[in-house]
């Protein structure tokens, strides 16, 4: 059984201090739903919760490090003390680690994996109970447009975002032969106008200002307003996968059109302008 509403269910969404997941938090309160949020960054989930409090809905909000499997569970605990259940879960916190692979070290990995992997198998650890409980859960994870076609220097952020793609896929299958009562979605979001260029981790080398600059006054041609808008309708609607932005749409098609071939293109333009494709924080 799938969502009609979003109207008095309890939406968890990691990530909400500021760019879609605080957009996706006040949308769903605006939707009348509850709230219950977290972000590493304690100002900017301060400045979401006082907004969804305006408002006037429900919300609990919690400096959470989405990599800490303890904090994590201890959190989902919280969560469904307070409001008794949860119907929807938002795996979207997420950083980036920018540069070449051979100037990326072993604690760039650590950090990336453990924020945008090992935070979405966390959260939904520790919630998938609870979602299969209500009778009518949404499990989301943001994954990323790089996480349908690669980029150079995205090495790390890429790895981590197919691996949510493939992660988020074979639990939805889970779900249906398991006729568990939550659906599956996974999301690929292309450039947003978020702070992802500016909050991710850049190797030696790397022209930090030039990077930040092209993704957003570029790559970024997609609002957190509108992206969110765009995941909560297919969350509702129970899609499979949700690709927000025409750069997301019109590069996913020309992947598959292309085959392994899209690489040799991506290349040659990175060749040409080698700052193409290294930028990014949803």
């Amino acid at each position: 059984m799938s969502l009609s509403t979003l109207r008095n269910q309890v939406v968890v969404i990691t990530g909400a201090g500021s760019g879609i997941g605080r957009e996706l938090a006040v949308q769903a309160a605006r939707q009348g739903a509850l709230l219950a949020v977290s972000d590493w960054n304690a100002v900017g989930l301060a400045e979401t919760v006082e907004q969804l409090k305006a408002i006037g809905v429900a919300v609990r909000g919690d400096v959470v490090d989405v990599s800490d499997r303890t904090a994590m569970g201890e959190w989902a605990s919280a969560v469904v003390e307070q409001f008794g259940r949860v119907n929807v879960l938002v795996n979207n916190a997420g950083v980036t680690a920018t540069g070449d692979f051979e100037q990326l070290s072993y604690d760039d990995f650590d950090w990336i994996v453990g924020v945008n992997f090992m935070g979405v198998v966390h959260g939904t650890k520790e919630f998938l109970p609870h979602l299969i409980a209500s009778g009518n859960g949404a499990l989301v994870n943001i994954s990323s447009l790089f996480g349908l076609i690669s980029m150079p220097g995205q090495s790390a952020y890429n790895a981590t975002k197919y691996a949510v793609r493939g992660f988020t896929e074979a639990l939805r299958e889970e779900m249906l032969i398991n006729r568990h009562p939550v659906t599956v979605t996974c999301v690929h979001p292309g450039g947003i106008r978020t702070g992802i260029s500016r909050n991710g981790r850049k190797s030696a080398g790397q022209d930090a200002e030039a990077l930040d600059a092209l993704f957003e006054q570029k790559l970024a041609r997609t609002e957190p307003a509108k992206a969110a808008s765009i995941i909560l309708k297919g969350t509702v609607a129970g899609k499979a996968r949700v690709l927000v932005g025409i750069d997301a749409h019109v590069l996913h098609h020309f992947a598959k059109l292309s085959g392994s071939h899209y690489q040799d293109v991506v290349a040659r333009l990175s060749s040409r302008a080698p700052v193409v494709g290294r930028a990014g924080r949803e």
